[in-house]
């Protein structure tokens, strides 16, 4: 039996087409959402990878902080220029001379903040594709069990088991659920690939914020 796609879902229940509808919609936001992250997380690494020999060529945190300023979307420069700036605040304000543990403190949340509010950039919108990872496949099941009741109600209405009965409500079924893996399996992978990487860049600018505060206790250590 040759079967048309197309003309199942026009010839489906407004029920099943609102659910394709919104598997249409969470599959299109998904690649949308995965083609942005890819680029996003794939610029911080080359960034931060730039970041880094600039930062251990420079002679002096001046230096760096120019550097920095030219790499903006790299975490590790947004972390920098948060050291950098708390250093400055605290020459300003402070006359005392050498390093006390005061100043390591602030300097240390200095860095820890601009940590979080980098994680949370590179996380932003990861909420979406586990929604749709663990929620498509179910609202496909539901299109599946509202065809298979259709498929029922038309052997109850033609008195007739045929497969021509009751082959387009298995369709819609089986459509819904297809839909529902496109939509579900990409954003899996999806999430757990950027997750991966993601837990990369964290610990690299961890590794980042303690070589930054060793340098400042050693610059302005007595």
């Amino acid at each position: 039996m040759n079967i048309n796609v197309l003309k199942l879902i026009a010839q489906a229940d407004i029920v099943v087409q609102l659910i394709l509808l919104v598997l249409v919609f969470f599959s299109v936001f998904s690649w949308a959402i995965i083609f942005f992250k890819y680029r996003m997380i794939k610029s911080a690494f080359r960034l931060s990878d730039r970041f880094l020999v600039s930062f251990r060529k420079s002679k002096s945190l001046s230096d760096v902080s120019e550097a920095a300023k030219r790499h903006k979307a790299s975490p590790l420069a947004a972390i920098f220029l948060a050291g950098y700036k708390e250093l400055a605040y605290q020459s300003k304000s402070s006359a005392e001379n050498g390093w006390t543990a005061d100043r390591t403190d602030s300097l240390n949340r200095a860095l820890l903040k601009a940590s979080n509010t980098e994680t949370a950039r590179l996380e932003k919108m990861m909420f979406f594709l586990a929604t749709t990872g663990s929620v498509s496949p179910f609202i496909g099941l539901l299109g599946t069990v509202w065809g298979i009741m259709r498929a029922f109600e038309s052997i109850a209405v033609m008195r007739s088991a045929s497969l021509q009965t009751v082959a387009p409500g298995i369709a819609e079924a089986l459509i819904a659920t297809a839909v529902g893996l496109f939509a579900a399996i990409p954003a899996v992978i999806a999430y757990n690939y950027f997750l991966g990487r993601i837990k990369d860049l964290i610990s690299d600018m961890e590794d980042f914020s303690l070589e930054f505060l060793s340098i400042a206790e050693r610059l302005h250590g007595s």
